[in-house]
């Protein structure tokens, strides 16, 4: 339609027809003129359009798609309704959307471009609200370089035109309420450039629900969930997770299980097939990997699209609260790894949000990762800030999550990660590699979790030896509760992937995670990235025949519930899957047939009870009260021992990395007395050959390793014991 020329259109309202004006409410709606009323309305696709009040008949503008009424207004409601004939001959009722004035508070909008709005979600987004006595959407998105931003969906034909938004001005935000639109209704915003004229559609940042994939439109939604979990979040509150125990089951919803015909399962499904699960292997906590909605199966959910929108492969936003609740309800904690460090390039989501790099840095030294072909977020923008941290914050408070782990912190940390050339990146404003803007990020968003949602954990992946990752802010630290150990597991997994017989030459593998492990608050990760992408699965990592490496695995996790630091295990690793993990197809759990897998699948269900019955074992993971070497210099024999204390018991963790079984294998202890053999896993209730000590084991009056007293051992093949005192 012709928007030049025509009697009537003037160049201000070219400007509106042309989906090009930055402020459509100077235009449209009702306004004052010679000292008479007129009403202004944009509304293509219709024939006809009348004053559902009076029944008076708009005039259409010249040719165009503007129709204006003129009259004494005097008798009409503030919010005045209209009756459109549309082309298709259908009447609609609906009230105009430009007679209703600012939704945004300036409060609301000053604290969010200085960063500080914290529950943003609430406040950008789609929100379903009733505007005196009137139902419908408001929405809200945050573009500054924009021309004009429009609301665009099924109830307006996707047509850019009909729903222009209303600018906030300097804070960037457009707004715009549309009246009886209901939750469940389709929507994007389309985005012109200012500078460029480029016409974009896009996701809503902070929608609550997406289309399923590949569709990309933001969904209206509005929880009507009802929790259930009040004893658990009042208890999470005082719990002190410090000096408790904590064994993490790691999933992947996807490929968990799936139904009978290889389809994922539900959220309420899942929820019921893993609690049980999970209670009977005793872990405390699960951890998913990121369920944040993300376009692209094969990422996993590491490429993150949908920061505030739980995804809908397996079912609704509520689903996946029933999911948490339900987890809850029967003791289960549930954390989410959570992707902060960088995102995908898709061009319906937040890459040059509004034709500009907006939420990525500008300049590609700072803004690309050359190896994941993903963009990173320009941390010293306070708005990008701003929907980070209200982003954690949503899913701990409105999801009732228990704690995230954040993904690929050394990549935030230093500006020069992955990047080898001095040209690839830019150095900061002192000349070092630090990236100073998400540092101070990270420390802000700790800071924020940690009071808004008392109780919750936020754990690091990080890689590097920079120091005091799990340090309070206030001394210099970066603020999170614990880090993964991942220096521990490369060591440990290298040493173990080694034939017995040249172990002694790699002891220090066993040992040299003590030198650092009290610096800070660990996790002993054995998680997905270690069983993929040709890294082979944690069984066949085990060198010798089959029956080795069962030994081996099974050694493994003796050795890593009874060494300090809170526990992870990914799933399929607890019964021994062989192959490594495919995200597409679920575990092969037919394997528990066989007596070697159920048996290793027992002994991690027996060391997560006993590991949250001892209190040697985790009151002092972070504490060098809570470990004590025997001896740690044996490596002919291949052989460590050491004491795992509490402040009123102790147990004897003796290690046996070879498959020779070791008669009469003497350790000084810091008691005489009795002692019990309470965990073997070398014992045929494992699949094991059945080597051990026959239950108890009695001091000899044997000065050893400058101790008073000591015990004369058998130590079984690949295997570890661990022994407790039995006070008479």
């Amino acid at each position: 339609m012709r928007t030049d020329n025509q009697p009537g259109v003037t160049a201000d309202l070219q400007r509106l027809l042309q989906a090009r004006h930055h402020d459509p409410f100077a235009v449209l709606g009702r306004h004052e003129q010679d000292g008479k009323t007129f009403i202004r309305v944009l509304l293509p696709h219709t024939r006809e359009l009348r004053l559902d009040d009076n029944d008076a008949l708009f005039q259409r503008v010249g040719n165009s798609d503007i129709f204006e009424w003129r009259g004494d207004a005097a008798q009409l409601p503030r919010y005045y309704r209209l009756r459109q004939i549309d082309s298709d001959g259908i009447t609609r009722l609906m009230h105009d959307p430009y007679a209703f004035g600012q939704l945004l508070s300036d409060y609301d909008l000053d604290l969010f471009s200085a960063g500080k709005h914290l529950h943003v979600y609430r406040i950008l987004g789609a929100h379903p609200c009733t505007i005196d006595g009137i139902d419908g959407i408001r929405f809200a998105t945050w573009a500054p370089n924009a021309e004009r931003v429009s609301v665009i969906g099924s109830f307006n034909r996707w047509d850019g035109r009909c729903h222009p938004m209303r600018s906030r001005n300097s804070s960037g935000v457009w707004e715009l309420f549309i009246p009886e639109l209901t939750v469940g209704e389709l929507y994007k915003y389309e985005i012109r450039n200012r500078d460029s004229g480029e016409v974009q559609q896009k996701f809503d940042p902070y929608a609550q629900q997406t289309e399923l994939r590949p569709n990309t439109a933001s969904v209206v939604f509005e929880s009507r969930y009802d929790w259930q979990d009040d004893a658990w979040l009042t208890q999470r509150q005082e719990y002190d997770w410090l000096h408790q125990p904590m064994s993490i089951y790691e999933i992947h919803l996807a490929s968990w299980q799936r139904d009978d015909q290889g389809g994922y399962l539900d959220y309420r499904e899942l929820a019921h097939r893993i609690v049980p699960y999970i209670n009977d292997l005793g872990f405390t906590h699960i951890e998913l990997l990121p369920v944040t909605e993300h376009p692209f199966d094969d990422s996993w959910g590491y490429q993150t699209t949908g920061y505030f929108a739980p995804t809908v492969r397996f079912g609704s936003p509520d689903d996946f609260r029933y999911f948490v609740d339900y987890c809850h309800q029967h003791d289960i904690g549930v954390l989410l790894d959570w992707v902060p460090a960088h995102f995908p390039r898709d061009a319906f989501a937040l890459a040059k949000y509004d034709g500009s790099a907006l939420y990525e840095h500008e300049d590609p030294r700072r803004g690309e990762h050359p190896d994941w072909g993903t963009l990173i977020y320009n941390y010293g923008r306070n708005e990008v800030r701003n929907f980070l941290i209200s982003s954690a914050i949503f899913w701990l408070h409105e999801y009732h999550l228990d704690g995230l782990r954040v993904d690929a912190v050394a990549s935030m940390l230093y500006l020069d990660y992955s990047k080898d050339k001095q040209d690839e990146w830019l150095p900061n404003i002192h000349g070092g590699n630090e990236n100073l803007e998400a540092i101070e990020f990270l420390r802000e968003m700790n800071t924020a979790t940690h009071r808004e949602v008392p109780g919750t954990l936020i754990m690091a992946e990080e890689s590097t030896a920079w120091p005091q990752v799990t340090r309070p802010v206030e001394l210099g630290g970066l603020g999170f509760s614990m880090k993964w150990n991942m220096g521990w597991m490369h060591d440990v997994l290298e040493y173990f992937s080694q034939d017995p017989i040249h172990r002694r030459y790699h002891h220090d593998k066993l040992t040299f995670g003590l030198i650092y492990l009290f610096t800070e608050n660990f996790i002993l990760p054995f998680s997905h990235d270690e069983v993929v992408h040709g890294k082979s699965s944690l069984l066949y990592k085990m060198p010798g025949d089959e029956w080795q490496k069962f030994a081996n695995l099974r050694l493994l996790y003796t050795f890593m519930y009874a060494y300090p630091g809170k526990k992870l295990l990914f799933m399929g690793c607890e019964f021994g899957q062989g192959p490594e993990w495919n995200a597409k197809e679920q575990l092969q759990w037919q394997v528990l047939e066989y007596a070697v897998h159920h048996g290793l699948q027992k002994l991690v269900g027996d060391l997560n009870s006993l590991y949250r019955r001892e209190p040697a074992l985790h009151a002092y993971d972070f504490d060098y009260q809570g470990f004590e070497w025997i001896d740690c210099h044996d490596s002919m024999q291949s052989v460590i021992s050491f004491i795992r204390k509490s402040d009123k018991r102790f147990v004897i963790v003796i290690l046996n990395f070879t498959p020779l079984p070791r008669e009469g294998y003497r350790i000084g202890v810091p008691k005489a007395g009795r002692y019990r053999e309470i965990h073997n896993s070398d014992s045929a209730f494992y699949a094991g050959s059945n080597v051990g000590n026959l239950g108890e084991l009695y001091t000899t009056g044997v000065s050893w390793m400058g101790r008073p007293d000591s015990l004369s051992l058998t130590l079984p093949p690949l295997a570890g014991i661990i022994l407790e005192y039995i006070a008479d």
